[in-house]
């Protein structure tokens, strides 16, 4: 992980209000807007910027995104991870992501 920036938080998951909606985390707003204040020329198209993120024990290549809506990044949980890391929604948990 040479050369990206570590961010520690706590958070939960939610779930887009759409059928088959996709399971999110949403970064602070603190941490999203220093991102993109110093990191925006990494996002590609629609404000994506590879990153890396951890729960737990369990790590995984991903993607943040910029929600302008939220004024904030959101990650995306994959099913994959939802059940390795046991995650419900609304329930509070520490996460770690490099970008």
């Amino acid at each position: 992980m040479t050369g990206k920036i570590k961010y520690q938080f706590e958070t939960k998951m939610w779930r887009h209000n759409t059928t088959g909606g996709w399971y999110f985390v949403s970064l602070p707003k603190d941490i999203s807007k220093e991102i993109r204040k110093t990191l925006q020329w990494q996002e590609e198209g629609w404000g994506r910027m590879k990153a890396i993120a951890k729960i737990n024990n369990v790590q995984w290549d991903t993607a943040i995104w910029f929600d302008t809506k939220m004024d904030a990044y959101i990650l995306p949980i994959k099913s994959e991870i939802r059940k390795r890391t046991k995650l419900e929604i609304d329930q509070e948990f520490d996460m770690a992501v490099w970008v």
